[in-house]
Formats: structure tokens, C-alpha cells, sequence
């Protein structure tokens, strides 16, 4: 990533002005197709199994992209060598990608060798571009839980059935509990581009629910429904981004920049590395069942697509009540009573028709925006006028 100004080695972090680079934009294309990919492998699969091996990849997906986010935080990415590394991990992000949706079948093996290259690279990669010597000493410290995990997913892919599932579960509990089992000591982060990155990949994952919508209604007779339908999914991915941005995302970045040494550098593992990763499976999930929902809106959808439209947006909401209470402090009682609204509502999702559900939530997602527009609007004006 560019910084503006030379680097001055006894400036606060906090003080950089760092901004995501279109390299990083670029590198991100891959990521959008991977967790498209993830839509596919569900949606091919509408069952327990088919929803669990879909978050499970989607884990594992997720935790490569963010840790290549503390990587670009870290590197130059205007050197030469760290785009042409770059553009290698790509590659491989591409082969994983290609074979998520037989990830737990004939391509399991080809998924895991890929996504270990993707994962080995960064470890190089910080080691050999990292500005900061402490943080280098930091990252072959996390070595000890980043590279078996990888490998026990390679292993995983001469298995089927449970005995894949398990390995799967412990490669990525392995690989997740690392940050916090082995610290987090000796890297710094710049507040500003973490807000900027992660916020930036939630709109990604959102336009996957647009996606959603598109891909649900191809193919079908394009009539009143379909519209309406296709309508509500607009409002709805509008409301989720609505939510993200208002004003808790804001305070919370204010108070990742108030924050100095390990003390930041905690917020960005728990903030961000972890508690974004709820709201993008939700998003996920909501992106299956308005997928399922656009294909036949007059039908009543099965459990798990109906899960997946209610759940994955509670799911959203559950991730934002984390990262209140992370930053913040406060509990956020209104979207956890819309989160507790919408898992109420799964089972008469399954029982109307799916333009109704979808109709629901709508409704549910609207209100809460409705709400917390007024409630917080003399906040909001405060911000404002302290720019």
C-alpha cells in the first residue's frame, strides 16, 4: 500500500495517512469470485451439509483474505517484487477458487494444495517485504498455526464424509485461534486503511447479493413477481449497507484511531480479522436465498434457503452487535431485536410464499434503518460538524 510522505520511523501510526491502492482492488477481483463461487457450491447444495461446507470454505476464504489485508498494511505494494508476488498469489487464489464448489469432492485435494500456496506465500512474502522487523518476527511466530492448518486441509481432501468435515473444522480452528493464542505483538496497523479495506470488502460481498438476484431470476419469465422480488432484494442489500455505514461504524473507527500501540493493533485483529467475518457470511446467506427466492417467488422456500434469507441477515446484525461492544462498549438492543425478529421468522419463511418472506425481511430491515435514522440523527449531526 502507498503512504503519503516518506515514512517517519517516530510518527504514531495513527498519524499515516494510508489508503487502499488499486493493486489491492485489483488482487480483491479474486476475492469476489471465490465467495461467488461459495454461493454456487450452497446453492448446487441447498442442505445442512451443503450450508455448513459452504461456511466452512468460506472461513477458510475469508481468513487468507484478511490476513493478506495485514500484509498490504505492512508492504510496499509499489516495489516491483510485491506486485509480482502478488499477481502469483492470485493465481493461486484463482485454482482455489475454481475448485471451491467440489471442494469437499474430486477437487478437495486441488483446493487444499492451492489455498497452502496462498497461505505459504504470505508468510514469504511479509517476511521477505515487512518495513518493520518486529512485525516480521510476529508473522513467523503465527507460522506455528498458519502453515499446518493449510496442510491438514490437503489432508482433508483425500477424506470424505465426516471424517472430511472434522479435519476441516480443526485445520480451520487451528489456523483462527492462532492471533490469540500466539499474539499479536510487534505489528502495527493504520487505523484508516483497515476502516477503508474492510469496509470496502463488505460492499464486494454485497454486490454477491445483487449477483444473487441476477443470477436467481435467469432463466425464468421476467413477470410481476419476478419485479417485485428483484426490487426488494435492492432494498434489502441497501439497508445492510445502510447499517454498516451509519453512525456505530464511524464512532468505532474514531475510536481505532484514538488507540496506540498493541492496544490498536488488537482492534484490528478483533474488529476486523474476526467480527467481519459474521457479516460476511451473512451476507453469503442472504445471497443464497434470495438466489433460491428470485427462481421461484410464488413457492414456498425449503428450511435451508429459508434459514439462510433470515439467518444470514441476523447473522449480519449479530456481527455489528459484536463490533459495537468490541469498540463501543454498549450493547446495540435494536438490532438485536431485529436479529431475534428475523431467526422468529424462519419458520413461516418456510411456510409462505418466497416473495413474502423476502418481503419480510425487507420490512424488518427498513424499520430498523427507519429507526435508527431518527434516533441517532442529532448524533449524526454532531459528527458532521466536527467533520
Amino acid at each position: 500500500m502507498s503512504i503519503a510522505g516518506p515514512i517517519e520511523r517516530d510518527r504514531p501510526v495513527a498519524e499515516l495517512e494510508e489508503r487502499v491502492t488499486p493493486l489491492e482492488l485489483f488482487f480483491d477481483l479474486v476475492f469476489v469470485f471465490a465467495i461467488t463461487q461459495v454461493t454456487t457450491l450452497m446453492s448446487n447444495d441447498p442442505t445442512w451439509r451443503g450450508l455448513g461446507q459452504g461456511l466452512l470454505v468460506l472461513a477458510a476464504l475469508w481468513w487468507a483474505w484478511a490476513a493478506y489485508s495485514w500484509l498490504t498494511n505492512e508492504i510496499d505494494t509499489d516495489r516491483e517484487t510485491a506486485r509480482l508476488a502478488l499477481f502469483g498469489v492470485m493465481g493461486a487464489m484463482l485454482i482455489a477458487a475454481l475448485a471451491v464448489p467440489h471442494a469437499f469432492g474430486d477437487d478437495g485435494v486441488l483446493f487444499g494444495v492451492a489455498y497452502l500456496v496462498v497461505r505459504v506465500m504470505h508468510l514469504i512474502v511479509f517476511a521477505e517485504s515487512s518495513r518493520e522487523v518486529s512485525a516480521a518476527q510476529a508473522m513467523r511466530r503465527l507460522s506455528a498455526t498458519a502453515v499446518p492448518a493449510p496442510v491438514l486441509l490437503v489432508v482433508a481432501g483425500f477424506l470424505d464424509g465426516t471424517a472430511q468435515a472434522a479435519l476441516w473444522v480443526i485445520a480451520l480452528s487451528i489456523d483462527l485461534a492462532g492471533p490469540y493464542v500466539r499474539g499479536v505483538e510487534g505489528f502495527r496497523v493504520s487505523a484508516g486503511y483497515f476502516a477503508e479495506r474492510f469496509g470496502l470488502i463488505v460492499i464486494i460481498a454485497l454486490g454477491e447479493s445483487i449477483v444473487a438476484v441476477g443470477v436467481g431470476v435467469s432463466g425464468a419469465e421476467l413477470g410481476v413477481g419476478e419485479v417485485i422480488a428483484a426490487l426488494l432484494g435492492i432494498a434489502v442489500a441497501a439497508a445492510l449497507w445502510w447499517s454498516y455505514f451509519d453512525v456505530v461504524a464511524v464512532v468505532a473507527e474514531r475510536r481505532f484511531r484514538e488507540a496506540r500501540d498493541l492496544a490498536q493493533v488488537k482492534i484490528a485483529r478483533d474488529s476486523y480479522s474476526y467480527l467481519h467475518l459474521p457479516m460476511i457470511a451473512g451476507i453469503i446467506l442472504l445471497a443464497l436465498g434470495m438466489k433460491k427466492t428470485l427462481g421461484h417467488v410464488e413457492d414456498p422456500l425449503t428450511t435451508v434457503p429459508a434459514v439462510a434469507l433470515c439467518g444470514g441477515v441476523a447473522l449480519y446484525y449479530g456481527g455489528h452487535i459484536g463490533f459495537r461492544l468490541r469498540n463501543v462498549g454498549t450493547l446495540n438492543r435494536q438490532r438485536l431485536v431485529a436479529a431475534l425478529l428475523l431467526v422468529a421468522a424462519i419458520p413461516l419463511a418456510s411456510e409462505i410464499d418466497a416473495i413474502f418472506a423476502l418481503a419480510l425481511v425487507a420490512a424488518v430491515c427498513a424499520t430498523l434503518v427507519t429507526y435508527e435514522v431518527f434516533h441517532f440523527r442529532d448524533a449524526r449531526a454532531r459528527m458532521r460538524a466536527a467533520g
